[in-house]
């Protein structure tokens, strides 16, 4: 009977079950202010004992929970869009549940080895993941990401040696005793897995892995495990930073300057994405350690929605991502189109939504923190334009006439991809309340002046301004001005070697090819493949179409 049932769905349940059973728990741990260390002795021979050990306390447990929530939602999405129940669905599911499996090993762990082992079981789960679909370009992608991934495991590899000259690997204890140089290069470490500049190209070219798959890595998993390790180290006295602040402030404008010229819909939350990161480490190293967790979490339940309705966005397309072929997509799947712009409200901070809790705080906080005026001025800057690129994607996905094939080859009907959906738009919307209720977080009283505290709202009504014009200003700078913006910065040059190399491989190959492979089955192959995506595309199409092509065949047959 077990063979029968569908894999997705018993972990799909299992996750969600077990996903309320760690928030229960971390209530009640909150509410007991208790904490559980679990140890296993693996290993002992005279002085020496090699120890595995758990850390249960709310925070790791709340994490869990989120984490656990979400993947059960992506498992119960990934069932319809990863096509039916077949052998290659069942590797995706078990890719998925090992890249779970490694962050929930790196939230409990306080020892740096067992943080080291789920480290890089997310690295190279996510390697595998990017590289799913085994083209050219995600075969670059996950290069790309994997190496980048890689210099934060040689830091936290060199930390482990460091740390161990302390006597044990269970930072926890330590944590006011190390030497600064260990933090720095704990702190550099988190930054490659959290794409800090000059770490931030791999991120948006990740986005070659499956739709479920960023869902998951870039809302609660990979890209949170840098911010987490460093809200787990947490020293106040290293961590008042102007240097990383001004770094991670650069990542929060440099991701969103870029998101305002890319029309790559998964691109676009990608960058969207590091710009949250951005502020979550900003906040860090202003000493708002429970604001940023905070924001990570609530980050994590609007980010998830955003990027699965996106996923069905481009299945009922076709595949299609560019945002200029989309518009008037709420006339035909208006569910899916409530969903994304209830998570985009939420990302800008619209009031009442789950980010508007954590986001407001946080700036307001800011005020606060004695920084100097240019500090306050960037991250201010740096809030309008997150208003300014949602605002772009609202009026090029609902506003703006459909540019595609026919209507006629959409329809919504996907039902578990609408209950998940659905689910994690109720958490996006009263998960930042109930946080703040059940944790007791607004412990503090803050008086502003009314225009400090009007000042947030304006921001964020001129970024959506902003962005509204943006959409009629042609050719309004340079062209370069563009191709810096589109690429992000420049900040690919360092992995341009990778492209380089790849493309004089290939370039090699096909010189290396004689006319037998070419006329042959290799050359047969390739248009064959051209002639069937052509046919498939004009079959999406118009009736009109349809119509002349039977014409036509009829003459010909004739």
């Amino acid at each position: 009977m077990l063979l029968n049932l569908n894999l997705y769905y018993i972990w799909s349940v299992f996750f969600f079950v077990m996903s309320l059973v760690f928030m229960m728990l971390s209530l009640n741990f909150l509410l007991m202010k208790n904490c559980f260390m679990v140890e296993w002795g693996l290993y002992s021979y005279n002085s020496v004992f090699l120890n595995f050990v758990v850390y249960l306390d709310w925070i790791s447990m709340l994490f869990m929970f989120v984490v656990l929530f979400i993947s059960s939602m992506v498992i119960l999405y990934s069932s319809v869009y990863m096509g039916d129940y077949n052998y290659g669905s069942i590797r995706f599911l078990f890719l998925v549940l090992m890249f779970v499996f490694s962050m929930l090993l790196m939230i409990l762990s306080p020892s740096l080895v067992s943080i080291m082992l789920g480290w890089d079981g997310l690295g190279l789960v996510s390697y595998c993941l990017v590289i799913y679909y085994s083209s050219s370009k995600s075969y670059l992608a996950g290069l790309i990401t994997c190496l980048i991934n890689r210099l934060g495991d040689i830091g936290l590899l060199i930390s482990i040696a460091w740390i161990f000259s302390y006597g044990s690997w269970n930072f926890i204890f330590y944590n006011m005793y190390f030497s600064e140089l260990i933090f720095y290069m704990i702190i550099v470490s988190s930054f490659t897995k959290s794409a800090q500049i000059p770490f931030s190209s791999w991120l948006p070219a990740a986005m070659a892995a499956p739709t479920p798959v960023s869902s998951l890595v870039h809302s609660s998993t990979l890209v949170t495990a840098g911010v987490y390790l460093l809200i787990r180290f947490h020293n106040l006295i290293i961590y008042s930073n102007y240097f990383f602040l001004y770094i991670s402030i650069m990542t929060m404008i440099m991701s969103s300057f870029c998101a305002n010229y890319e029309f790559d819909l998964k691109k676009i939350i990608a960058l969207s994405t590091l710009s949250q990161l951005g502020l979550m480490m900003s906040c860090l190293f202003m000493g708002f350690v429970d604001l940023s967790y905070f924001h990570l979490l609530s980050h994590a339940m609007f980010k998830s929605l955003l990027f699965l309705c996106s996923g069905i966005i481009i299945h009922l397309m076709g595949g299609c991502q560019d945002i200029r072929m989309m518009g008037s997509i709420c006339l035909v799947m208006p569910v899916t189109c409530c969903c994304f712009n209830i998570s985009n409200m939420s990302l800008c901070g619209f009031p009442f939504l789950s980010g508007f809790y954590s986001k407001d705080i946080i700036v307001e906080n800011s005020s606060f923190s004695g920084q100097n005026l240019l500090v306050w001025l960037l991250f201010y800057f740096g809030l309008g334009l997150t208003a300014s690129y949602s605002i772009r994607l609202f009026i090029y996905s609902v506003l703006k006439n459909f540019n595609y094939t026919m209507f006629l080859s959409m329809s919504e009907e996907i039902s578990y991809m609408k209950f998940s959906i659905l689910f994690l738009s109720i958490f996006s919307i009263t998960f930042g309340c109930l946080f703040v209720w059940l944790t007791n977080m607004d412990f503090c009283f803050l008086i502003l002046p009314l225009y400090l505290k009007l000042l947030t709202l304006i921001i964020v009504m001129l970024g959506i301004y902003l962005g509204y014009e943006l959409n009629f200003i042609k050719n309004f700078m340079f062209k370069n001005y563009y191709k810096l913006n589109g690429n992000m910065w420049f900040m690919y040059s360092y992995s341009y070697g990778l492209y380089l190399l790849n493309y004089s491989y290939s370039f090699s190959i096909n010189t290396s090819m004689l006319w037998g492979e070419f006329y042959g089955g290799l050359g047969i192959s390739y248009y064959a493949l051209k002639v069937s995506n052509f046919l498939q595309f004009y079959s999406l199409g118009s009736l009109k179409i349809f119509f002349v092509l039977i014409i036509l065949w009829m003459m010909i047959m004739m």
